[in-house]
Formats: C-alpha cells, sequence, structure tokens
C-alpha cells in the first residue's frame, strides 16, 4: 500500500517541480511535444525495469511472486541508472542530440525523495542496530531500534534537490547536474550501505557497492567526454 502510494506522490512532486524549473532549461532545451514524451517514457520505463531487476533476477519464483516485486521491490541506485541510458535510448532513437539531463535533476531528486518514504512507511530499506536517539523499531522485522536509512535517503535526495535547483538558477556546471547528482548519490549510497544488514561480498564491500565501483568511472568518464568535446548549447547530448 505505502510503496504504490508514495510512488505516485513522488510522480506527482516531480511533475510541479519539473513545470517550475523547466523555465531555466526551456532556452537551451528546444524538443518538440512529441520528442519530450517520447524521451520521458523511454526513461521512465527504463527506470522501472532496472529498478525491479536484481529482484526479478534474484527471485527463485518470479510468476508466484511477481505481485509483491512489482508492488514492492526496487533498487534507486539501478533506476537512476536505468534511466539515464533510458533517455540516451529514446533521444538516440528520435535522434535529439540536445543535452537534456539539467532537466531532469532537480524533479528526479524530489520524486525519489518523497517516494523513499514509502520505503519508511512501509518497513523495509531499514538499517542495522544502533543506539542514536533517533533509532526506530520496526515492528514487521523485530524490536530493534535501528537506523532509518530510508530518512537519511529522503533527506539526502530532497536536500540535493535544493542544491540542484540553486545550481540551475545560477548557471553553475550547466549541462552537468544530472551527473553531479549521480555522483554525489553514488558517494553518499556507498558510505551508507555500510548501515545496512546487506550481505557482504569480496572486499566486505556488498553487492551495490560493487556497483558504484563500476558507475563512477562510467560518468566520470561521460563527464570528460563532455568537456573534451563541448557541443552547441541547444545541440549536445546528455
Amino acid at each position: 500500500m505505502f510503496y504504490p502510494l508514495f510512488t505516485i506522490l513522488g510522480c506527482i512532486a516531480g511533475l510541479i517541480v519539473s513545470a517550475f524549473t523547466s523555465k531555466y532549461t526551456a532556452e537551451r532545451i528546444q524538443l518538440s511535444k512529441p520528442d519530450k514524451v517520447f524521451i520521458v517514457l523511454c526513461g521512465f520505463c527504463f527506470a522501472i525495469i532496472f529498478a525491479k531487476l536484481p529482484f526479478i533476477l534474484l527471485s527463485e519464483d518470479v510468476l508466484h511472486n511477481a505481485g509483491s516485486i512489482l508492488l514492492s521491490g526496487k533498487t534507486v541506485l539501478l533506476g537512476l541508472v536505468g534511466g539515464y541510458f533510458g533517455v540516451e535510448l529514446g533521444k538516440w532513437f528520435r535522434g535529439v542530440k540536445t543535452k537534456t539531463g539539467d532537466s531532469f535533476a532537480v524533479p528526479v531528486a524530489v520524486a525519489i525523495g518523497v517516494g523513499r518514504l514509502g520505503c519508511f512507511f512501509g518497513g523495509c530499506c531499514y538499517g542495522v542496530e544502533t543506539k542514536l536517539p533517533w533509532g526506530v523499531v520496526f515492528p514487521k522485522v523485530d524490536q530493534l531500534t535501528r537506523h532509518p536509512n530510508q530518512i537519511y535517503e529522503a533527506a539526502f535526495h530532497l536536500l540535493m534537490a535544493i542544491i540542484l535547483y540553486w545550481m540551475l538558477k545560477n548557471s553553475i556546471l550547466q549541462g552537468q547536474l544530472i551527473k553531479v547528482y549521480f555522483l554525489a548519490y553514488f558517494a553518499f549510497r556507498f558510505l551508507t550501505e555500510f548501515l545496512r544488514p546487506e550481505i557482504h561480498w569480496t572486499g566486505g564491500l556488498s553487492a551495490y557497492q560493487w556497483a558504484i565501483v563500476v558507475l563512477v568511472p562510467i560518468f566520470i568518464a561521460l563527464w570528460y567526454r563532455d568537456t573534451r568535446h563541448p557541443s552547441n548549447p541547444t545541440k549536445a547530448t546528455t
């Protein structure tokens, strides 16, 4: 119940913020309405697919657990990456070369920040036991006082939304805001993984941390590519 509710609320919040922030990118990002709709749908669909992918691949009985998987399990980390490459694929398919990342950064951060509250009220994505005063007991799990990792995540994304909005408004790192957001989240998620009761693999790192080890150089390379080959502001790539 909480997952779809807050996912919907997050999407609505993201759309409202997108309409508000579009005035800062409208001049640079000039796309036709069909292009916009197609690209957004590609990003959204790929985000959902990638967010669910680990749960589908690791589920022992996908057919019987499909309903549960679709309504609950998801990973924001891979969802963000899937959304990014979904947008890139959509742009490639439509022949669009306009740099669009800045238009997505703030709305996506707001949407995920709101959506993460669903994890808190739903009692998933909790942290390890803690004695800190803000620790929370999740009755559906056990009676231990745990780190409210969901709140940490929600606070991070909403804070990033504020920072990214300020950068957008002041034309700071123009054209790179989505990568700023992703790299900041990779760093945050790598550190907070130590507060999660995850299974740790080689080197004492979780699967998500190893994914981040792979993803960070990829997005740094994408950033470097953009600085080496700057494009016309109205004719660029993400």
